[in-house]
């Protein structure tokens, strides 16, 4: 039977298909004949017991400029969905813990993926963190002293903000770098919140690897290359997608990620490995689908569905 799905993502037409695993997701649940709706998190409202949004009808179609038709809004309460795909971009703040809350409402009845109280309780950066032994040396703080200290300890140190995404504000430091104070001020104005700092790995010139797991199991990878002038990895900041294997030290990574992330009903996760070792677990909008079905990988999307049905 076919399922009766509602997406809630950021403005449809504002997306780079060609590298959109959401619009992969869609694209995947069309060609199985699933209903789809659309609505934007701020088409959200709690009214007494019941949760409503301002959806859409959509179609979609895998070509740029012209990928998707919406139909005529209507109010509905989202528990008449059979799935619920949470898949809003970061920035994780209260609005973003907002929709989690009222989502929290509907699932599990209305299946959604992922469970938004996971989600909200598994920051990339936060969430890692339970498994420092596989991390590089990392610092989670605002304090100038504690900073200072890391930096003498590991030397070339990274620092970037704890809820950032896209690479955005991911800064290399060196020992005797004379930009430090003025980067902690800048830091400081800027983020309310800590931000994370890590011992640099020079193995990311060989790139930084982005592995998706379906439902605690490995699915496929990409090794994502920076460019030259760059330290960032991330295709949206110039990274170049290539083919890659896994490592045994990564299949030991996804082995003891697995339990963690089923337990926790995060279905689809993408996890960044730099050198062998775990830097962040993505669980809020993974990307990398596409890029690895381009280059002759898996079909992930399918493999998320087929999970997906098996829960209904």
């Amino acid at each position: 039977m076919p399922l009766n799905i509602a997406v809630q993502m950021d403005p449809i037409e504002r997306i780079n298909i060609r590298g959109d695993s959401t619009f992969a997701l869609l694209l995947e649940a069309q060609k199985r004949g699933y209903r789809l709706s659309y609505y934007t998190p701020d088409r959200l409202a709690q009214r007494g017991e019941k949760l409503f949004a301002r959806v859409q009808p959509l179609s979609v179609r895998d070509i740029a400029g012209d990928h998707f038709t919406l139909g005529d809004e209507a109010r509905v309460e989202l528990s008449s969905f059979d799935v619920i795909l949470l898949r809003q971009d970061p920035p994780f703040d209260l609005a973003y813990i907002t929709t989690t809350h009222l989502l929290e409402r509907v699932h599990p009845g209305t299946l959604v993926v992922n469970d938004p109280a996971h989600v909200r309780n598994a920051p990339e950066k936060i969430f890692v963190l339970g498994f420092s032994d596989l991390m590089p040396p990392t610092l989670v703080t605002r304090d100038l002293a504690e900073i200072r200290a890391f930096r003498e300890e590991h030397g070339d140190i990274v620092m970037k903000p704890l809820y950032g995404n896209g690479g955005a504000a991911v800064f290399r430091l060196t020992r005797d770098d004379l930009n430090f104070g003025s980067l902690y001020d800048l830091f400081a104005t800027t983020f309310r919140e800590q931000w994370m700092v890590q011992k640099f790995l020079p193995e990311v010139k060989d790139g930084d690897k982005r592995i998706i797991l379906v439902d605690g199991e490995f699915a496929g990878a990409v090794n994502r290359v920076p460019a030259a002038d760059d330290l960032r990895s991330n295709m949206v900041r110039g990274g170049a997608a290539k083919a890659t294997d896994l490592s045994a030290r990564e299949r030991e990574i996804c082995a003891r990620l697995g339990p963690a992330l089923r337990e926790r009903g995060l279905i689809f996760v993408g996890i960044d490995v730099i050198g062998g070792y775990l830097t962040e677990i993505n669980v809020t909008s993974p990307t990398g689908i596409r890029a690895i079905k381009n280059l002759g990988g898996p079909d992930i999307a399918a493999a998320i569905w087929d999970k997906i049905e098996s829960r209904r």
